[in-house]
């Protein structure tokens, strides 16, 4: 897990483990872990990619942290709104999961620019959501999602206004959707292939990673950003202090975000 995905399972993870894995034995012929092993070490990537699908997290919800998506709300989106009318604004979601994040900052970023401009049109933006997780990013392009998931999180109004109901089902409305684009992408890859961002969502992954692999994303989220007015997020239980990553905190509204050092 580490050496494919960065994902650092610390000791005490033993249970969690055979948990996620025990459904895999079967399927691939397999008895017992060992078996699992040796197969998992001649494997070229399919049988990995469902490891690490398995040993990941995909927990994830609408506009989650108020905090946060308040001060994209009413400070940061405004902003890349009005300077849409100028140049293509491009949004990083990684991690995405199942797409919650990246669809909420698109019906924010829809709602700040139809208040600035009743014409505005969100194709204007790019929003780019990237997660490791296939079978995640299956249900992020769809748009679909059940009674339960749609409403963990959902903010007043949004539902009414971005989402069509079929039964039990709400589908993200095909405008915002056709503003976010998904991408299978690894954060232990080279970014440079995914351009520059005005603002780079990061949020309630690092923590699973080592302090020095923390580090080299951080640099090259860094430099993966428009400067110096491009905006780096973290989850609010992370911190970047001690990684010595070239970033200066900020606060916008009750929230922390990061900007580039010059």
């Amino acid at each position: 897990m580490r050496e494919h995905s960065g994902v650092d399972l610390q000791a005490g993870k033993e249970y969690f483990v055979e948990n996620r894995l025990a459904p895999l034995l079967a399927p691939h012929g397999c008895q017992n872990f060992s078996q699992f092993i040796q197969k998992l070490a001649r494997d070229n990537g399919p049988l990995r990619t469902k490891v690490v699908d398995a040993l990941t997290t995909h927990e994830t919800l609408w506009f989650r942290d108020d905090s946060f998506f308040s001060a994209l709300a009413d400070e940061i989106l405004p902003r890349l709104a009005s300077k849409s009318r100028q140049q293509k604004i491009r949004i990083w979601s990684a991690a995405a999961a199942t797409g919650q994040e990246a669809y909420s900052v698109a019906m924010l970023l829809d709602a700040a620019g139809r208040k600035q401009d009743p014409n505005f049109d969100i194709s204007r933006m790019q929003i780019l959501g990237t997660d490791i997780s296939a079978s995640s990013l299956v249900t992020a392009r769809q748009g679909r999602y059940n009674h339960l998931a749609i409403s963990r999180g959902m903010r007043p109004g949004f539902l009414e206004t971005y989402f069509k109901r079929e039964g039990d089902i709400y589908e993200v409305a095909p405008h915002v959707r056709r503003a976010v684009k998904f991408e299978q992408f690894n954060l232990k890859d080279d970014f440079a292939p995914l351009g520059k961002f005005d603002l780079i969502l990061c949020r309630n992954v690092l923590i699973y990673f080592s302090d020095d692999l923390k580090r080299q994303i951080c640099i090259r989220m860094r430099s993966a950003l428009n400067r110096p007015e491009g905006y780096f997020a973290i989850g609010a239980s992370e911190s970047l202090m001690g990684l010595e990553a070239g970033f200066k905190q900020i606060t916008v509204g009750r929230a922390v975000l990061y900007q580039p050092m010059l």
